[in-house]
Formats: structure tokens, C-alpha cells, sequence
């Protein structure tokens, strides 16, 4: 089975979920899952986790992202994008007193940590339900803000009405409750008209392939595309295990601190989880420092 992840540049138009279907048909596998969807009309970076790797999808769901958005103002839609019913339309002569210094006041002002709420169409669940299927029979649910942090946003080019931003931020960031919110700020309503997504943790676009380009590959060529998991979490520290531990691990005992210690100690975060390769170079597991500090639990075990 093939375990990693494959990084696709998805095209518009196509969901998430669907894009993981046309995966597991290509590499012919029997578990696949994304790291965190893109909506249908957005296009760009979506990590798929295939096989075994889908157990490690987990750490990059709250991962920085990084997008590629353009806002069009003076029009509020339902949905806070384009593919909305439009709810308010402004006056063409307020829209047009709006100025570029003013765009980048409100866009500036919306770096950091901060609160967010989500609009009523999306993914978030009220008592068992997606948003997205209560507003489509009219119940607009309206969940608490939640915290998101911007860790940079720039304004990269404006042709009123519409305006383009390059967007880093935290995971359950939603960059169309920011055009929606950046719109009541300058008092003209407006949407999210474009988004393209850049980057996922230390992955980005540049490194996508074209899921129509691997389908086309010799079936010999499409494994070569698929990332190994002990690379995808290159973001964790790492323990290069000898055969001692590799054996302890196989067999599931207790990893205590002196276990760790040999292995750069002083290096590891009792706070993050922590990789360990085998001899072969594969990953074998994922553990964290228990609550006692005294050792450490898996967090998965891929050595079997």
C-alpha cells in the first residue's frame, strides 16, 4: 500500500472530497483523506494523505495556511463568496469614494490574533448538522467567533472594485468572513471573488501536481509524486532510532525518558510530539511526552 501524501493543485470547480475519490482511483487505494478542505470554486494547494499517512493527517489540520485572495466590493452575498445570492449591493457613488489608502488601513488592521466568526455556510457543525445544509433550508446558524491569528496579510494589487491579498494564518481561518468583515469596515459591503491556496504548514503550490498530469504518468512514475511520512512531518524533531528501540517500539512497551535521552534530549520539546524513523528510514512513530513527564505515549505506531 502506498503510505505519504501527494500534494494536488485542485482546479476549480471541483470539491475536496471529490479530489480525494479521483486519488484513490489512480493510486488504487482503499483509504485517502485531505488535511482540510478547499470549497468548490477555490483552487490550489490540498495535501492528500494516502494509506497509513492518513493517521498523521491530524497535525496539519490546525497548520498555518496561506492563500491567494481577491475581494470584490460593494456586493454581500449569503455565502460571503461568489458563489452566493446577493444580499446587499452598494451605492455606485459610496463605492466609488472609497480610496486604495483605505483598503490598506482595513486590511492592516486585521493583522494578528483576533476573533472570527464563521459564516452560516460552511463545514462547522450545530447539533450534528454542516452549516452549509441548515442555511440551504433557510436556518442561518450563526456559531460563537472563535480565535484565529493573521500572521501576515498584504495587499498585492487593486483594480477597484476589486482588490487581490496574500493571506497567512492560522488553521479554521476563513478568508471569506475577512472579505465579508473588510467590506462592513469600509462601509460598502463586500465578497470573496477568488481564493487560491498557497501554502499548507512548509508545503506550497510550487510543489502541487495536476492530479490530470499523475494520472497520465507510467504507473511506475505516479509513486515517485507521493511524499514519504516521515518527510511530511519534517516540522517535528526527530529520533533516528537504533534496534534497540525500533524492537521496543514494535512491540508497543513503554518508551521511558531514558529510552530518549541518548537520542538529543536537550533538543526535543516536552510540548510537541516528536518522530522517530527506524533503521530503514521509515517512519515507524509519533510519540509526546506523557502529563508526568516521567516517559512518553504514541501518538501512532507504524512499525507493524
Amino acid at each position: 500500500m502506498t503510505n505519504g501524501m501527494l500534494l494536488v493543485n485542485k482546479p476549480e470547480g471541483v470539491s475536496s472530497a471529490r479530489v480525494v475519490d479521483q486519488v484513490k482511483k489512480i493510486f488504487q487505494v482503499k483509504k485517502a483523506g485531505h488535511t482540510g478542505t478547499l470549497d468548490p470554486f477555490a483552487t490550489g494547494l490540498l495535501p492528500v494523505a494516502l494509506g497509513r499517512a492518513t493517521r498523521i493527517s491530524r497535525f496539519f489540520l490546525g497548520s498555518a495556511k496561506r492563500y491567494r485572495a481577491v475581494v470584490t466590493l460593494g456586493v454581500e452575498t449569503d455565502t460571503y463568496d461568489r458563489t452566493g445570492n446577493i444580499v446587499h449591493q452598494a451605492d455606485s457613488g459610496l463605492l466609488e469614494s472609497i480610496q486604495p489608502e483605505q483598503i490598506r488601513n482595513v486590511i492592516a488592521g486585521f493583522f494578528g490574533k483576533q476573533q472570527q466568526v464563521a459564516p452560516s455556510f460552511s463545514a462547522l457543525k450545530h447539533q450534528g448538522q454542516p452549516l452549509y445544509k441548515l442555511a440551504r433550508q433557510g436556518k442561518m446558524i450563526q456559531k460563537p467567533a472563535r480565535a484565529i491569528e493573521i500572521y501576515a496579510i498584504t495587499l498585492t494589487a487593486i483594480s477597484l472594485p476589486e482588490f487581490e491579498m496574500d493571506v497567512q494564518c492560522s488553521g479554521g481561518t476563513y478568508i471569506r468572513s475577512l472579505a465579508h468583515d473588510m467590506g462592513r469596515i469600509l462601509g460598502c459591503g463586500a465578497h470573496l471573488s477568488g481564493l487560491c491556496r498557497t501554502g499548507v504548514s512548509q508545503f506550497t503550490l510550487d510543489q502541487a501536481h495536476d492530479l490530470d498530469m499523475v494520472q497520465a504518468s507510467a504507473r511506475q512514475k505516479i509513486f515517485s509524486y507521493v511524499i514519504p511520512m516521515a518527510d511530511c512531518l519534517s516540522f517535528m524533531p526527530l529520533i533516528q532510532a537504533d534496534a534497540r528501540l525500533e524492537e521496543k517500539i514494535r512491540y508497543g512497551r513503554k518508551l521511558s525518558v531514558q529510552d530518549i535521552l541518548s537520542f538529543r534530549m536537550d533538543q526535543i520539546s516536552k510540548k510537541n510530539p516528536v518522530r522517530i524513523t527506524g533503521t530503514d528510514g521509515r517512519l515507524i512513530a509519533v510519540i509526546e511526552a506523557d502529563k508526568t513527564g516521567a516517559g512518553y505515549n504514541y501518538c501512532c505506531v507504524f512499525s507493524a
